[in-house]
């Protein structure tokens, strides 16, 4: 009887460890708290609660290197873990694109998914003369130095590149004369702007509800592909007749090992959870606009905006 009670143990046990063992794993390269927390912890119970996985979704958070200790441990001891998400963003883009994961590269992992965004944004005080885009642009390309821009992010971090991504697709090529003044966070950079300390503000929208909200501040674009839901009133700079989209995307890689089947699934159960109420509803209460693109086509898309942010890092001079 005693030995059949611990083979039972035993079978029960392997068993505990083989349904663990292939449960979904999240890793949120950051701790608790944050947009990749988040980006895990609401996919990961969406994926779950729709029916795309048959096991509550384990969320890992893995803190070090903005990113980069996570990145080098799915590259090196994850590689063909087909159970396994990672959670990123633009800053996971501009990192790789910057060399600041030690030499790795962003061929390394497979982008699967993005299915929200924080809306890149820029915005001007309330008194401000430049009534749209393109006024900005004509002045900044008549006199460099008559516009300054603040933003949350350090020289060469995303929210300077949006002022230069814009710049460059109007024509203007002298990208190093433009007037970048990187602060602690956009509610810095937003004060800064509505202060008249600087001309402009570079950011996302979430930094700015309240001080649009209040009149502080008018936003001459959004730099989404279609207008935010809540805010229609602000056109976006492709329909200003300038075709750039920067979004702080939220979306996942998975390893690059595992296989084009398993790589197609995993953007097919993206694809569900962002057109659940569910995703929608999260949307919703966190401010976050509508942004799809998965499996080779997300790919595709990282890959190109990779290569825009290293020739842009290269002019700026922060990579050589």
């Amino acid at each position: 009887m005693t030995s059949k009670i611990h083979t039972l143990l035993a079978s029960a046990a392997f068993a505990v460890i083989s349904t663990a063992s292939f449960a979904t794993e999240c890793i949120a390269p950051a701790n608790p708290g944050g947009g990749w927390d988040f980006t895990c912890r609401q996919i990961g119970k969406i994926l779950y609660d729709i029916g795309q996985v048959p096991n509550p979704v384990q969320v890992t958070n893995m803190a070090g290197g903005g990113g980069g200790l996570a990145y080098n441990h799915v590259v090196s001891e994850r590689n063909t873990d087909n159970d396994l998400i990672v959670a990123a963003s633009q800053a996971t883009a501009t990192r790789l694109a910057q060399n600041a994961f030690a030499g790795m590269t962003a061929d390394q992992v497979r982008f699967v998914g993005a299915i929200g965004a924080d809306p890149g944004v820029i915005v001007v005080g309330k008194d401000s003369p430049f009534q749209n885009l393109n006024d900005m642009v004509n002045a900044i390309k008549a006199d460099p130095g008559s516009v300054a821009f603040a933003g949350g992010s350090a020289a060469g971090g995303f929210d300077h590149l949006k002022v230069l991504m814009i710049l460059k697709e109007t024509g203007f090529t002298d990208i190093r004369k433009v007037k970048y003044i990187g602060v602690d966070g956009g509610a810095d950079a937003i004060t800064q702007t509505v202060g008249n300390f600087t001309q402009g503000m570079t950011g996302d929208m979430s930094e700015i509800v309240g001080f649009l909200k209040s009149g502080e501040v008018r936003a001459l674009a959004v730099l989404t592909e279609e207008r935010v839901p809540g805010f229609e009133d602000i056109p976006t700079a492709k329909e200003q007749g300038i075709d750039v989209v920067a979004v702080n995307w939220r979306g996942l890689y998975v390893p690059k090992g595992i296989s084009d089947a398993d790589f197609e699934a995993w953007g097919n159960k993206i694809k569900a959870v962002a057109e659940s109420q569910e995703w929608k509803d999260a949307m919703a209460a966190n401010g976050l606009a509508p942004f799809t693109k998965v499996g080779g086509d997300f790919q595709s898309w990282v890959d190109g905006v990779i290569a825009d942010t290293v020739v842009l890092s290269k002019e700026i001079g922060v990579i050589q």
